[in-house]
């Protein structure tokens, strides 16, 4: 589950600076409307996946409401996601194993 959530926490983060770096400036500047929408969709997925799977794995692991919010919070900022996935969750499966 954790290597799941690790991996959905760097694809969001991904497709947020694909969706602001390149399909919002194509769509507003260039008007070529066509990759926002397959970058938003794409997007979309992958913020729901990565809110649920922040309550699911917290749950799991039984973090503190300051690291979900910090997780919440994450999903928001750019490059945040990148900043919690390195920062927390690699130490968590180091952990693990």
């Amino acid at each position: 589950m954790l290597k799941l959530f690790r991996a959905t926490a760097i694809l969001e983060g991904i497709s947020y600076l694909a969706l602001f770096g390149i399909s919002m400036p194509l769509k507003y500047w260039a008007e070529i409307p066509g990759p926002n929408k397959i970058i938003g969709n794409i997007h979309g997925i992958l913020f729901i996946a990565y809110i649920i799977l922040t309550v699911v794995v917290g749950l799991k692991y039984k973090w503190s409401i300051k690291k979900l919010l910090i997780f919440g919070i994450a999903s928001l900022l750019p490059f945040a996601t990148f900043y919690v996935e390195e920062k927390y969750l690699r130490k968590q499966n180091a952990i693990q194993h």
